[in-house]
């Protein structure tokens, strides 16, 4: 392992400090599971500097060097060889089998989607045989069979024309995306849109008729409904409102922690009754407390004890980034306007809290999957619980929403 994945790794070792045979037994777990995230990303790669230099000196607007340097950071990968081994490096020192990959952005219209969609399928077509692109729940399971890694893919937003003729026009892209690939969806980022109010609103006024319409659509089409930044009450009538399992992919307890971001015991009795789950993240400033991996632990703990094994899952949203090479200074771009579908209330940023140690972050590296699957030996998890927890849960959601589409259609 590179000194960044092992400087994290001892920063997780360092505040988990297992017993020898709960580090032995959590590794050799994680190992033979299947390890399936609930949300997140691949490895980045870091942007060129000079290019993105060049094409600021040629008049690129903000957008055009937004798009740049995403494009980069998403496909250097498969294209360059030292990107490209240091991604290998990441993912096998992760362990992870599937991820459910960001391959969207925030908002709806199909265009923006595409973008990122296009760049994750080109990357992963690109990087076979390490990765593959997986369109059925038997793919993932296959995928482990043959110590592989893939790719399910999920996008940030519903796609929408906006054109606002009629409901059913407005509907027709998501079964296009699906087709795409797209296998979940955001209903709704932190802004307020047509289907329901995000989780950054103050008031939160629930899912709208075309939100309800909405759901259905991705009932019937095989598409997991995912309220990971919907408001809390938006959250909950999606809940009711869906006949197959749903999902908050990446949050964490507001019991242990009032957030924004984060969900009630309300809302995640819900989504639990669905038969789906919540995805605990790695994000710091949502996990509160120590802000570290034991807190992180101590969300998934509190799930598990209140709405049982069946309804949680780790979706870190968090991501491994390239070792910039030394000596090579980054692009500093100009300052940007706020983005629109942004809206963090003023006291809840996803920026560190302050004061943070930095061994504390370091010990949430993506990377440190192993150590998540250690962690949840050290504090008695059984094998079958963690199972589920690391993979199996997100396995039978997804292998439910796939088969069950059938269902809906009636």
């Amino acid at each position: 392992m590179n000194e960044k994945i092992q400087e994290a790794r001892a920063a997780a070792l360092d505040l988990l400090k297992p017993s020898q045979r709960d580090l032995d037994c959590g590794l050799q777990l994680h190992a033979e599971a299947l390890t399936c995230e609930a949300y997140g990303f691949g490895p980045f790669s870091t942007a060129d500097p000079d290019r993105l230099r060049q094409a600021a000196a040629g008049g690129a607007s903000p957008l055009e060097l937004q798009d740049l340097n995403e494009d980069m950071r998403m496909t250097r990968h498969a294209e360059d060889p030292a990107a490209r081994a240091e991604f290998v490096e990441a993912w096998e020192a992760a362990g992870v089998t599937c991820i459910l990959q960001n391959a969207g952005e925030e908002g709806q219209s199909a265009l923006r989607l595409l973008k990122r969609l296009a760049r994750y399928t080109y990357a992963a077509d690109l990087l076979r045989p390490f990765l593959r692109r997986a369109a059925t729940p038997d793919d993932i399971v296959q995928t482990k069979k043959d110590g592989g890694h893939c790719f399910y893919l999920t996008c940030n937003g519903v796609p929408l024309p906006q054109d606002w003729v009629s409901v059913e026009e407005e509907l027709r892209y998501i079964r296009v995306f699906f087709q795409l690939g797209c296998r979940m969806m955001h209903l709704t980022y932190n802004r307020r849109n047509m289907i329901g109010d995000g989780c950054g609103e103050p008031n939160d006024g629930g899912l709208s008729d075309f939100g309800r319409a909405v759901v259905a659509e991705m009932n019937r089409v095989g598409v997991i409904v995912d309220v990971a930044h919907c408001g809390w009450r938006t959250s909950l009538e999606a809940a009711r409102a869906s006949k197959l399992p749903m999902v908050a992919s990446h949050t964490a307890c507001a019991a242990l922690n009032q957030h924004c971001r984060n969900k009630p015991d309300e809302v995640i009795r819900a989504i639990a009754d669905t038969g789906g789950y919540i995805g605990i993240c790695c994000v710091p400033r949502f996990l509160g407390g120590s802000a570290d991996i034991n807190a992180f632990l101590d969300h998934i703990d509190y799930a598990v004890r209140k709405f049982g094994a069946d309804h949680v899952a780790i979706g870190t949203d968090v991501a491994y980034t390239q070792r910039r090479p030394p000596g090579i200074e980054p692009f500093r771009d100009s300052p940007r306007r706020k983005a629109w579908e942004s809206l963090w209330p003023p006291d809840s940023p996803p920026s560190d809290p302050p004061g943070l140690e930095p061994h504390r972050r370091l010990s949430l590296a993506w990377t440190n999957w192993p150590l998540f699957t250690v962690g949840l030996v050290q504090r008695g998890h059984s094998e079958d619980t963690i199972r589920k927890i690391i993979g199996g849960n997100v396995l039978r959601v997804a292998r439910a929403v796939f088969d069950g589409r059938a269902r809906c259609w009636q």
